[in-house]
């Protein structure tokens, strides 16, 4: 986490930057001694903000207002009526609050501030040698803190999230129980009666502003944490070359751009076409790495693909999607099945839809752990609009994919070979403009309707016709692998460099 910074040009303590009379009557008018040290609160009218709970702790103790004013500069308005209902809630309450406590002329609500006032407000809180309150019930950093700090403000804040790390590195106040009155009270108390304390509050607070919470020290941390991270993703690279060398791990790494294609009718179906694709992509560089995405379970890919010849892709994504392997080893990519394992109840599922007309489960060598694929009767079955509320009717959550009007696979909702392209692209840091996919049926439609630069083969099924004169996807007038060919030659794949045009 790196914090933001302040702007010390415009948030300085008192003698650097002035305090302008109209900004001190817009608190003073409130008060019958305005020239009492004074307590600041700047925020939101927001019910965390615990605001009705410091005018407790102002009203009940009297040493407290006997010591000092309150000033409560809570957002802008006209007519508490007018705001929303939450707003008006918390304004009102403070109302009632100051009227319940009796503290007319000890508590200022300006209703109406500019934002070069704000500045203004703490010195004119520092000069009086008051204290900034933040008694929020939850303070995720506590922006108003470090411009306190930065005006020479102490301060008294919640004991909750950034106010720890702030104090902590500026030593120049002290923390509460936002849930406690009295000790909201005793800390207000003991920050304005002890003089020497104040002071030390005071000087800590602007030398660590200056030290932590500036634009500069923001950059600087910011730069570090950079630079660490480069060092290391560097020692990564190394470690990860050194791997793919000698081990015969994944290339990804080193790859520019990458062909990601479906196997059944795009990739094989024609062996003229598939044994030109092949020995240009054995002729092409390490920068450009090959990938399959199909339907079958990782078996059956390995099978067909060994028996066309086709040596093993550098990544397969198998069971549409749903699985992720690497290279030789066939590694499984454990962090693509932690991600798609999100809501999905494969059992609950298979039971929802058990006895629907036109669904027959497949053998058991095509299920999977993440997928659960049925053979289809298209005139039996209801339409997907259906199955979706039949199974959102059961509180389930799948992908269900519909393919060569045979086929109906159901999926984690976070799973698809559109969704396994896209993590791949974020996990190796390649934009996704860098893909290249290929496919002829509907579940290759979502994969390539991403960002992709896509390329449908000509013997392509009907579901994918719609999909005709959409920008950044080709559809080849050669049928299977002669079309991703086409495809390539297209988008300047073959040639290293990427056509951004619009597809044809």
């Amino acid at each position: 986490m790196i914090p933001p910074g302040t702007d010390t040009s415009r948030f300085a303590p008192p003698g650097k930057a002035p305090v302008t009379p109209g900004v001190a009557r817009m608190i003073d008018r409130f008060f019958d001694a305005p020239r009492k040290p004074l307590i600041l609160a700047i925020c939101r009218p927001e019910v965390r903000k615990n605001l009705a709970r410091l005018i407790a702790a102002y009203g009940e103790s009297p040493r407290l207002r006997e010591l000092a004013n309150l000033a409560i500069v809570a957002g802008q308005r006209e007519d508490i009526r007018t705001l929303d209902e939450d707003q008006a809630k918390v304004l009102t309450d403070l109302l009632l609050e100051v009227d319940r406590h009796d503290l007319w002329g000890h508590v200022a609500l300006p209703k109406q501030h500019q934002s070069d006032d704000i500045p203004q407000l703490y010195r004119l809180a520092a000069s009086r040698r008051g204290v900034f309150a933040n008694p929020a019930l939850t303070e995720p950093f506590g922006l108003t803190l470090i411009e306190a700090a930065a005006s020479g403000l102490p301060i008294v804040a919640t004991a909750d999230g950034g106010p720890r790390d702030i104090v902590g590195n500026c030593d120049n106040g002290l923390l509460v129980d936002p849930l406690d009155t009295a000790s909201i009270a005793a800390a207000l108390e003991a920050v304005l009666t002890d003089h020497r304390a104040w002071q030390r509050y005071s000087r800590r607070g602007i030398a660590g502003v200056a030290r932590h919470y500036t634009w500069d020290a923001h950059v600087e941390k910011y730069l570090k944490a950079v630079g660490r991270m480069l060092r290391r993703n560097r020692k990564q690279v190394r470690r990860d070359l050194v791997a793919y060398r000698h081990h015969g791990a994944t290339p990804l790494p080193f790859v520019q751009h990458m062909l990601v294609s479906d196997i059944d009718n795009t990739l094989i179906g024609d062996k003229a076409g598939l044994k030109r694709l092949l020995a240009m992509l054995r002729g092409s560089s390490r920068e450009l790495g090959f990938g399959v995405a199909t339907g079958r379970t990782l078996e059956s890919t390995l099978h067909i693909l060994k028996q066309w010849r086709v040596p093993l892709p550098d990544v397969l994504i198998t069971s549409v999607g749903s699985e992720i392997n690497y290279g030789r080893g066939l590694r499984r990519d454990i962090g693509w099945s932690n991600h798609i394992r999100h809501l999905w109840r494969r059992e609950a599922v298979e039971q929802a839809l058990s006895g629907t007309p036109g669904l027959t489960l497949q053998a058991e060598e095509n299920q999977g752990e993440f997928k659960l694929s049925y053979n289809v009767d298209p005139g039996a079955m209801p339409p997907l609009h259906e199955l979706h509320t039949l199974l959102r009717g059961h509180r389930l959550h799948a992908r269900l994919i519909y393919s060569h009007q045979a086929h109906l696979d159901i999926l984690p909702v976070r799973a698809s070979k559109g969704h396994a392209v896209r993590y791949l692209a974020y996990k190796w840091g390649l934009p996704l403009r860098a893909f290249l996919v290929a496919g002829d049926s509907g579940n290759d439609e979502e994969m390539l309707l991403g960002d992709t630069l896509g390329v449908v083969v000509a013997n392509h099924s009907p579901e994918l016709a719609d999909l005709r004169g959409l920008e950044q996807i080709y559809f080849a007038g050669a049928s299977h692998a002669a079309g991703i060919l086409e495809g390539m030659e297209h988008y300047g794949f073959i040639a290293g460099t990427i056509n951004q045009g619009k597809a044809v």
